[in-house]
């Protein structure tokens, strides 16, 4: 084919493929709201989304918080600002790195393990085995999976702020002889629980797109072993990229709103 045709090819591909992972979101989601309502599958998916999870999220919050008060002490202490550290840090992590970092770390995890289980039904022919006893595989493999990334990311988006505050105020109080007075009364002063909250909100939809984007790539998968592994890939780079184009398109709808609220 020519340059032209092969554009077309990758254009009309790509429309196809946004349909299908429109389907079969619609479907899981309804799904999530349908009975047979399976707890125990639910339960078992919020371990592992959670629970398996917090010890890589706590670690990249400490370390996140620690670096980030090691860097903003350097420049607000040109300013004679390092009064301010504390409220910037606490700020970014809550409304911005808290929810990126956890849901690009638990992408990195969870999402390309639910491509890859569900690659590994698909290409071992599970799944139609699913379906030839009447069972809507949807909403037995991917509704469990997506609802569990819904609960549990903003949870572990609220230990990654927590954990990352307790690395900038031990740093920049302990380290850096920053003084805790003005540091934890800034903070305090224009950290506000709707910071909070937005972010945990941003979660919960990253926790919905990557848990969607790997049950999707996972369940139709194919070519054996190789299309498990590119199925997986494709999973985990397509749900990075997109948490961080709808980040931007979110705070574009919650910036105006802080800036009233201000």
């Amino acid at each position: 084919m020519n340059p032209i045709e092969r554009l077309g090819a990758w254009v009309i591909a790509s429309i196809e493929d946004l349909g299908g992972y429109t389907r079969f979101t619609a479907r899981a989601t309804w799904g999530m709201i349908r009975p047979p309502y399976r707890f125990r599958l639910l339960f078992k998916q919020m371990e592992f989304v959670g629970n398996q999870s917090l010890s890589i999220v706590m670690l990249t919050g400490a370390f996140t918080g620690m670096v980030f008060a090691v860097q903003s002490d350097f420049a607000f202490g040109r300013f004679g600002a390092r009064g301010l550290l504390g409220s910037t840090v606490t700020l970014a992590l809550t409304r911005e790195l808290g929810p990126i970092l956890t849901s690009l770390m638990v992408n990195g995890r969870v999402g390309s393990a639910m491509a890859a289980e569900l690659g590994t039904m698909r290409v071992t022919e599970q799944i139609d085995a699913i379906e030839s006893m009447s069972v809507d595989p949807v909403q037995y493999l991917a509704s469990p999976r997506i609802a569990a990334s819904i609960l549990m990311v903003p949870i572990l988006c609220a230990m990654f702020d927590l954990v990352g505050v307790i690395g900038v105020s031990y740093v920049a109080t302990q380290m850096l002889g920053v003084n805790p007075g003005p540091f934890y009364n800034r903070m305090e002063w224009f950290v506000d629980p709707d910071d909070i909250w937005g972010g945990m909100m941003k979660s919960a939809i990253f926790g919905y797109i990557l848990a969607s984007v790997g049950c999707y790539r996972g369940f139709y998968a194919r070519g054996g072993a190789e299309g498990v592994g590119q199925a997986t890939t494709r999973a985990v780079v397509a749900s990075g990229v997109a948490i961080l184009v709808i980040d931007y398109f979110i705070t574009l709808i919650l910036a105006p709103m802080s800036v009233n609220r201000a």
